[in-house]
C-alpha cells in the first residue's frame, strides 16, 4: 500500500506541473495578444469544482477539477473543451480568440507544447547540473555482452565488445542501444580484438523488448564474488574465486547463463507445486573441477553473487550550471527523437496492445522517493505531453493548428459548425483512447 501511495503521489504531483505549464503556455500567450481567458483549470471539472476563486478585477477564474486527466484554460471567442456554442453565436469581439490574426491564434495555440518542451529542456539541464551524469561505455565492458538465441541466429557472440550501428558509434547500455541496433543494417563489434561486421535482418524492437532473456545484455563472467554464509552456497561447499562450469549438464560461460538456467528451473519446480529445488554444478578452483549438488531456498535462491557493471570503470561527467543547458537540450532532442522514432510501433497489432493509462504511467515512477528519478520521469513525459498534444487530431493543440494552418493557406476560416463536429469527434477519439489505454493495464494487472 505504501508502494501505491508513493507512486501515486509522485504521479499527481508530475501532472500537475505538466498541466500547469502547458496551460500556462496557452495562458500567457493569450494574454500576450490580450484575448480574455476565462477560466484556468488544473483537472477537468465536470459538474463541480473542488476549488475556485477569483481575483479582485481579474477576468479570470483559477480552479482545481476533480478528474486528473489533464486540464484546460477556456479562452473567450474559441470552440474547445467547455463547447460554449453559445458564446459562438453572439458578435464577434475585440477581446476573442476568434478576432485576432491567424498568426497570433496560432502561436496561442501552440503555447503549451511550447512550454512542455522547454520544461523539458530545462528539467534535464537541471538534473546535469545537480547530479550530472555517470555510465559505464560499452567499450570499458571488457567481457562484452551477452546475447540470446536470437541474437546469436543473427550473428552475434558471446563477449562480443559493441562498437557502433552502421556509423554511429555506440556508447552506453540502455534504450537507445537497442534501438540503433534494431533500426541498422550493419552493426561492428569487437570479437576476439578484431573487428567484424554483424548483418541485420529486419527487426521489431517490440519484439525485441519482450525477448527472455533479453536481446542482449552485458555479459557477467561466470566467477563466483562472494558467498552468504549459511546459505546453499556454502552449505555446497562453494568459495570466492570458484568458476561454474556445467548447469545440469549444460555448460556455463557466463553468470547470465546461470541466472537463466536457475530461472528455468523455478519455473518447472513451482509448475509441480514444489517450494525449493536442486541442481547439479560443476565448478572449477584453481584449475580443478568438481561436481556438487545443490539446493535452493524457499525462495529459489543460492546466497552466493557475482561481479557486476560497478566492477567495470565508470565514466563520470560533470557540468557547471552554464554548460548543463546545451547538454540538457541535446539529451532532450535526444529523447524526443527516440519517442517519435518509437511511434511506428504504436501503429501496429502488438503496439496497440503496449499502449498504457495511469496504472502503467504510475509504474514508471520508484517505489521509494527518488528526486533524480522523479524529475528525469517529469521531463519524459513533458516530452510526451507535447509530442501528443501537438499531433493533428481535432480536440488537440495539434488539431487547432491543422485548421489555423488551412486558414492561412486557403485565406478562409473553417465554418463553426464544422469546428464544432470536429471538436467533438476529436474528443470520442481521444475517450476512446483513454478507455483502451487504461483497459490494458487491467488486462495486464489480472492476467
Amino acid at each position: 500500500m505504501e508502494t501505491f501511495l508513493i507512486r501515486a503521489l509522485q504521479l499527481i504531483m508530475s501532472l500537475s506541473l505538466l498541466v500547469i505549464i502547458h496551460e500556462g503556455g496557452h495562458f500567457l500567450f493569450a494574454r500576450l495578444f490580450k484575448v480574455r481567458v476565462e477560466k484556468f483549470c488544473l483537472f477537468f471539472d465536470p459538474w463541480f469544482t473542488l476549488f475556485k476563486f477569483k481575483p479582485k478585477n481579474s477576468e479570470t477564474e483559477y480552479a482545481v477539477g476533480w478528474l486528473p486527466l489533464g486540464g484546460y484554460v477556456k479562452i473567450a471567442g474559441m470552440i474547445d473543451e467547455s463547447m460554449d456554442t453559445e458564446q459562438m453565436k453572439q458578435p464577434e469581439q475585440p477581446w476573442e480568440f476568434r478576432s485576432k490574426p491567424a498568426w497570433q491564434r496560432l502561436l496561442i495555440m501552440v503555447g503549451g507544447v511550447l512550454f512542455n518542451f522547454l520544461l523539458a529542456l530545462f528539467i534535464y539541464s537541471m538534473i546535469l547540473f545537480k547530479w550530472g551524469d555517470s555510465y559505464v561505455s560499452l567499450q570499458d565492458m571488457t567481457h562484452g555482452m551477452k546475447f540470446n538465441e536470437r541474437a546469436q541466429q543473427i550473428g552475434f557472440r558471446d563477449g562480443d565488445i559493441l562498437l557502433r550501428a552502421d556509423e554511429k558509434p555506440l556508447e552506453r547500455f540502455n534504450m537507445d542501444l537497442l534501438r540503433d541496433i534494431t533500426d541498422a543494417r550493419i552493426v561492428t563489434v569487437k570479437r576476439d580484438g578484431v573487428e567484424t561486421k554483424v548483418y541485420m535482418p529486419e527487426v521489431n524492437l517490440l519484439d525485441v523488448l519482450k525477448e527472455d532473456p533479453m536481446f542482449v545484455n552485458a555479459l557477467i563472467p561466470n566467477v563466483v564474488d562472494s558467498v552468504l554464509s549459511g546459505n546453499s552456497f556454502a552449505l555446497a561447499g562453494l568459495q570466492k574465486g570458484d568458476s561454474l562450469v556445467a548447469f545440469n549438464g549444460t555448460p556455463l560461460n557466463s553468470w547470465n547463463a546461470f541466472t537463466e538456467n536457475l530461472g528455468k528451473l523455478r519455473v518447472a519446480a513451482e509448475a509441480k507445486n514444489e517450494k525449493d529445488a536442486s541442481f547439479q554444478l560443476v565448478y572449477s578452483r584453481a584449475g580443478n573441477r568438481d561436481t556438487v549438488s545443490v539446493r535452493t531456498d524457499s525462495l529459489f535462491r543460492v546466497g552466493a553473487y557475482s561481479q557486476n557493471l560497478s566492477d567495470y570503470k565508470e565514466t563520470v561527467l560533470t557540468y557547471g550550471f552554464f554548460t548543463s543547458f546545451p547538454a540538457g537540450v541535446k539529451l532532450g532532442v535526444n529523447t524526443l527523437k527516440g519517442y517519435v522514432n518509437d511511434m511506428k510501433y504504436v501503429f501496429s497489432k502488438e503496439g496497440a496492445k503496449s499502449i498504457g493509462g495511469f496504472g502503467t504511467i504510475g509504474s514508471i515512477f520508484p517505489s521509494v522517493w527518488d528526486w533524480h528519478r522523479f524529475w528525469s520521469m517529469t521531463a519524459f513525459l513533458s516530452i510526451i505531453l507535447a509530442f501528443m498534444n501537438i499531433l493533428p487530431i481535432p480536440a488537440l493543440d495539434g488539431g487547432h493548428v491543422l485548421f489555423l494552418i488551412y486558414e492561412i493557406v486557403a485565406r478562409r476560416k473553417p465554418s463553426d459548425k464544422f469546428m464544432e463536429r470536429a471538436q467533438m469527434a476529436g474528443m470520442f477519439i481521444l475517450f476512446a483512447l483513454l478507455i483502451w489505454a487504461n483497459f490494458n493495464d487491467v488486462v495486464r494487472f489480472f492476467f
